[in-house]
């Protein structure tokens, strides 16, 4: 009775088998640099042609990331872009996360107040409310009310990529997840121009109005930036607010881990594996704490505000390059309900705490 073939013996004594062999030793071997080299150079590109038009133009960095992404996603299809792609994507977003946490500490919390900082908790619900509600009626998935709603209460952009890593693409298409950028980027644009004409018009004082401004426009920097807009106190007081928003990232995102679950990827892991924090989380969380009970140099928190960006805008325009426009197209006008959603409760709860007086 004679021996079963190996699978290798097709290929014996042949060259190019012994080629053939090589190609598919090396493809299931752990990746080199060299792999990931390709899309990370592609996706560098179109992150600094991204940074120089939002230089040049004034237009939002992560919106024009989300959008020169788009435009390049035909490199995608390309095999070799994709180990750097994934990368980007998914660690610089890890990364760019933790160095958010030299930007926040209990300190500002505690200078907002417990009345301004429980009104600011209300606003937060209610856009993740009127999220989750606008993609039930609009017949959307939950999980896109759910990153629409959290990524406005939050700081925009940035939530939104943490969410997407705990909802995870199994439960929720990159397509839907690239429109909820953009449209959250798009918001938050549009916000920055209109409240402090809004608050304005509505004679607030420098307090209110950077109230306002810092509980409900998404981005950190077009929070700060719309509140300047208004005068240099209302600036001031609207860091503080939006800074204290951002401290909840971590805590929103380990909840809605615990919520949803794992996604079907990691069914199989170990109970308390699947209800760890996420490294990403524990770390920012480290560096808050650090940052609270150390005087950092203010070097430390510029530089890493940078840093933060860098990773932020690699890991959108990445995200981008790796969706479908033909998906997206598919979507229609009904998939972006819950970001209009939450962004019209979050100003509407905020100017209504405002003109109750909570703002400080």
């Amino acid at each position: 009775m004679g021996r079963a073939p190996s699978p290798t013996e097709p290929y014996s004594g042949d060259l190019f088998g012994e080629i053939h062999l090589a190609e598919l030793t090396r493809s299931a071997a752990a990746p080199t640099v060299r792999d990931y080299f390709p899309g990370l150079t592609i996706c560098a590109v179109a992150s600094g042609a991204a940074a120089w038009l939002s230089d040049h133009y004034g237009v939002p960095v992560i919106l024009l990331g989300l959008l020169v992404g788009l435009a390049l996603n035909f490199a995608a299809r390309d095999p070799r872009t994709h180990r750097g792609l994934d990368l980007a994507s998914q660690q610089f977003l890890r990364i760019g996360i933790v160095l958010l946490g030299f930007q926040v500490s209990a300190s500002q919390i505690m200078a907002l107040g417990i009345g301004p900082f429980a009104a600011l908790l209300a606003i937060m619900a209610i856009a993740l409310a009127a999220a989750l509600i606008a993609a039930r009626l609009s017949r959307q998935s939950p999980f896109a009310g759910l990153l629409a709603g959290g990524a406005t209460a939050i700081c925009g952009a940035s939530a939104a990529l943490a969410l997407y890593s705990v909802i995870g693409k199994e439960r929720l298409g990159q397509a839907q997840f690239a429109l909820t950028l953009v449209g959250v980027s798009m918001a938050s644009a549009l916000a920055m121009s209109l409240y402090p004409v809004i608050a304005a018009q509505l004679g607030l004082s420098d307090a209110q109005a950077g109230y306002l401004i810092g509980a409900s426009i998404h981005d950190v920097g077009q929070a700060i930036g719309g509140a300047y807009d208004f005068s240099d106190t209302a600036g001031a007081y609207a860091t503080i607010v939006k800074l204290a928003r951002v401290t909840m990232l971590a805590p929103v995102v380990l909840l809605v881990s615990l919520w949803i679950g794992p996604a079907a990827s990691n069914a199989a892991r170990p109970a308390w594996r699947r209800l760890a924090v996420p490294w990403f989380i524990t770390l920012f969380l480290a560096i808050v704490a650090v940052n609270s009970l150390i005087d950092l140099p203010a070097m430390t928190a510029t530089t890493s505000l940078a840093a933060s960006k860098a990773m932020l805008l690699l890991a959108v325009t990445a995200t981008a390059m790796r969706s479908r426009t033909d998906l997206l197209l598919d979507l229609g006008w009904r998939a972006t309900a819950p970001v209009a959603a939450a962004s019209l409760a979050s100003f509407a709860a905020a100017l209504f705490f405002v003109m109750f007086g909570v703002s400080g």
